[in-house]
């Protein structure tokens, strides 16, 4: 309820002034060029507000609200190399959270301590529609926790494996929210560095949730060099260590976007040196089923040539988001939430429903009986 309650008042404050200010304003896609205009500078003022608002709470202390004896654990919902994430509920008020629960030791032993720290300065700042929210994050002697949003129409990797492919309308209503993301977060300095199947979530109402912020980070200069990421969306430039900015995304947007289209990565071998060999020589296969619209933008996107990139070019996301494969897209009704989602998966009335998570085995959590990597995360 305090996530709801929070995501509406932003949001709608936003809507509401700039509707107020531009009472007459198309903003729906047209090909009037006036029209596409109006509405990109309406996103251009709603992306400033988000970036004040972000750099308040950037600058802020954490949020430490919540503990763990606040909780009382359901299941787990997922795991990773030194971490695992626990439905969970209020104790007072039942509402479910995801407790995402990182081992001390593990992060420093993984050399993950940078990533760990951003990932939870960044998710305490954002606020946006289709990423998961932080309301808590805390810490004890030998684990630390975020307490995020939970999303309980599983993640999108799981259903697409179980239907093989999506269709393309389904693809391009996933594709729109992410390219909404890309857009906040570039305007925020922020590259995102993990965009894959695995860390999109689907929401009650069929909308997105971006997740799992450990790889992104808050670019201080022009270039970072940290070699990152998942091989199969791994951006060319990554690959050859040159320096990278954040055209990565969008080269791992077009990868995502191929792969819930066609049922797998355009780049794929059993070994992760093949998988970057087909990377850099930037060849891909598009089989027959798929429209001349979608391979024009994959062929776009997955550019190994930065200075012809979408997404990368003078006109930035607008490249994408005014490409025809896109023509149908209402942007303004897809931030709002008011497009009709093609697919609902199934859940029940439970807000605790976990049905569309893996089974996985409980584990005890760490514990010692001092405060462990004091220096280490002390700011978090």
């Amino acid at each position: 309820m305090f996530l709801q309650l929070r995501m509406t008042d932003l949001f709608g404050k936003l809507l509401a002034r700039y509707r107020a200010n531009h009472p007459k304003t198309k903003i729906r896609h047209s090909s009037s060029s006036s029209t596409t205009d109006s509405s990109e500078d309406i996103t251009k003022s709603f992306l400033l507000q988000l970036k004040e608002d972000f750099e308040k709470k950037w600058n802020a202390e954490p949020r430490k609200v919540m503990g763990l004896e606040d909780f009382h654990p359901v299941r787990t919902v997922g795991t990773g190399s030194y971490g695992r994430v626990i439905l969970v509920q209020h104790t007072q008020t039942d509402t479910p959270y995801a407790l995402k629960i990182l081992s001390k030791a593990k992060v420093v032993k993984k050399k993950q301590v940078e990533h760990t720290l951003n990932e939870r300065k960044i998710l305490q700042a954002v606020s946006f529609p289709f990423i998961v929210q932080m309301p808590s994050s805390f810490k004890d002697n030998a684990n630390l926790y975020m307490v995020l949003e939970y999303v309980k129409g599983g993640e999108i990797f799981s259903h697409l494996r179980r239907l093989h492919k999506f269709s393309e309308s389904l693809s391009q209503f996933y594709a729109a929210q992410i390219v909404l993301v890309l857009e906040y977060l570039h305007s925020l300095g922020i590259v995102y560095r993990d965009l894959k199947p695995e860390n999109l979530l689907i929401d009650a109402q069929g909308y997105i949730k971006l997740t799992d912020f450990g790889f992104a980070k808050k670019l201080k200069g022009a270039r970072t060099y940290t070699l990152c990421g998942t091989p199969e969306y791994l951006a060319p430039e990554v690959i050859l260590c040159k320096g990278y900015t954040m055209a990565v995304d969008w080269w791992s947007l077009g990868v995502l976007i191929y792969e819930m289209a066609v049922g797998a990565p355009p780049f794929y071998a059993d070994q992760p040196i093949q998988i970057y060999e087909k990377i850099v020589a930037g060849k891909v296969s598009y089989p027959g089923h798929m429209s001349s619209g979608l391979r024009h933008l994959l062929a776009n996107l997955l550019q190994v040539d930065l200075t012809t990139r979408f997404g990368n070019l003078k006109n930035g996301c607008n490249d994408v988001k005014r490409h025809p494969w896109f023509s149908s897209i209402d942007w303004m009704a897809i931030f709002e939430r008011q497009a009709h989602p093609p697919f609902l998966p199934e859940f029940s009335n439970d807000p605790a429903d976990f049905r569309n998570y893996d089974h996985y085995e409980e584990e005890p959590l760490d514990e010692s009986p001092v405060d462990l990597f004091v220096k280490e995360f002390s700011d978090f």
